[in-house]
């Protein structure tokens, strides 16, 4: 019998999707992340936003192209927010919501709705096979931050941490040469007292590259990058999520910082790590966005110079205080992203050259045209010709910049 585990949305869903993989395997599936011919589709889906709600609820016709007699289980935020919006969907047999998707394994036999209720600690799901080079591990779930446009805190619940020493058994467990350290909020990580910055101490001489996802301006404290400049291989990038930099968009956000303590958190990011690429998500069109507070975020953008960054148009979600507020006209939030968009590109490509004469350790995790891709411990994608997809971390320089990233060569 063959299986797909299809997913949409957040790196934590990739954490809970690889899991499913091995537990099905582990039941004596063959089993794949892509979407082909199969038996079984598994479809982790996402809501943060509309659109991809509407992309998790098509992927029944785009399964049924496939085999218009396969069995289909829906898992996730999206069925979590309205399970109604599938139920009656051709050929889906079961669905279950964002918690204890463990249980999913034990429901392919299975028909109906099952909905569990909030958990209260961390759900510990299987452990991960290694399936590439580069993996991510789940070690937080659940938001108590409640941003206004935020649908995610309640799907996932309230935050809740994983045991630090079952988040090292995973880690040598999965043997990644490179591992991402994921949450839902992962800058909430507490576990009896044990801090993000004391999971990094715990996990310190992993024998890995240790990344980190996305976090938050209150978690870059001295302690914390103290803590991430003792572990042996660290990559240093972070994903400092920012959204705004007009302080009165902020205040709407409910974001909880200024602009002012953004900036102040970037500075001692670059006191620790100078050559760190930092980079974020900032989202277009907010309701109470006016040109001023855009300008003011595009120029704050600049200030910072962000290695990358990741536009969002604003989305509003049913049930958040910002769905109340009056929305802009969709050709303002189209070209506000596109302007973004455009910084983006420039900063990009700032970012790439200011690496030119850096020795920069890559990993390549795939081969595609005749080059070895993958990523640079602060994040550059790099192409690499001579050097084998199979090869573990090899000094690279940077010769020109390529597609989304740089051509570079061994050293």
């Amino acid at each position: 019998m063959k299986a797909v585990v299809f997913t949409l949305g957040c790196k934590v869903n990739e954490c809970e999707s690889d899991a499913l993989i091995s537990g099905l395997i582990a039941r004596g599936y063959e089993v794949t992340d892509k979407l082909e011919y199969a038996d079984l589709y598994v479809v982790n889906t996402c809501a943060v936003t509309a659109e991809a709600e509407k992309k998790s609820r098509q992927t029944v016709s785009r399964v049924l192209k496939l085999n218009p007699n396969a069995k289909i289980i829906f898992t996730g935020c999206a069925t979590q927010n309205n399970p109604e919006a599938f139920k009656n969907k051709r050929n889906v047999k079961v669905i279950t919501g964002s918690f204890n998707k463990g249980k999913i394994l034990d429901l392919i036999d299975c028909e109906g709705v099952y909905i569990s209720d909030e958990p209260t600690v961390f759900e510990e799901l299987p452990t991960v096979k290694r399936f590439s080079k580069r993996g991510f591990i789940k070690v937080e779930d659940g938001c108590d931050n409640f941003c206004s446009y935020c649908l995610i805190p309640y799907l996932r619940g309230r935050e809740r941490s994983r045991a630090p020493e079952n988040v090292l058994k995973e880690i040598e467990a999965c043997g990644y040469c490179e591992t991402v350290i994921n949450g839902i909020n992962l800058s909430a990580y507490n576990y009896n007292g044990v801090n993000l910055a004391g999971l990094l101490r715990f996990i310190k001489n992993a024998d890995t590259r240790i990344r980190l996802g996305s976090l938050e301006v209150g978690v870059i404290t001295d302690d914390f990058l103290s803590a991430a400049k003792e572990v042996k291989n660290f990559a240093p990038h972070f994903h400092l999520s920012l959204q705004s930099g007009s302080n009165a968009v902020l205040k709407k956000m409910n974001r909880k910082y200024t602009a002012e303590e953004f900036f102040s958190a970037v500075e001692r990011i670059r006191k620790f790590f100078p050559s760190a690429a930092i980079t974020t998500d900032v989202i277009a069109g907010f309701p109470t966005e006016t040109e001023e507070n855009f300008i003011e975020t595009v120029d704050f953008i600049k200030r910072v110079g962000f290695s990358d960054i990741h536009p969002f148009t604003y989305s509003a979600r049913k049930g958040t205080a910002a769905a109340k507020m009056q929305d802009l006209p969709f050709a303002v939030k189209k070209a506000r992203t596109e302007k973004l968009l455009s910084v983006k590109a420039e900063l990009k490509s700032a970012f790439i050259k200011s690496n030119a004469d850096k020795v920069l350790q890559f990993l390549p995790e795939r081969e595609i045209d005749g080059y070895a891709e993958g990523y640079s411990e602060n994040y550059v994608r790099l192409y690499v010709k001579d050097v084998s997809a199979n090869e573990k971390t090899v000094n690279v320089k940077i010769v020109k910049e390529y597609k989304d990233g740089a051509i570079a060569k061994k050293i």
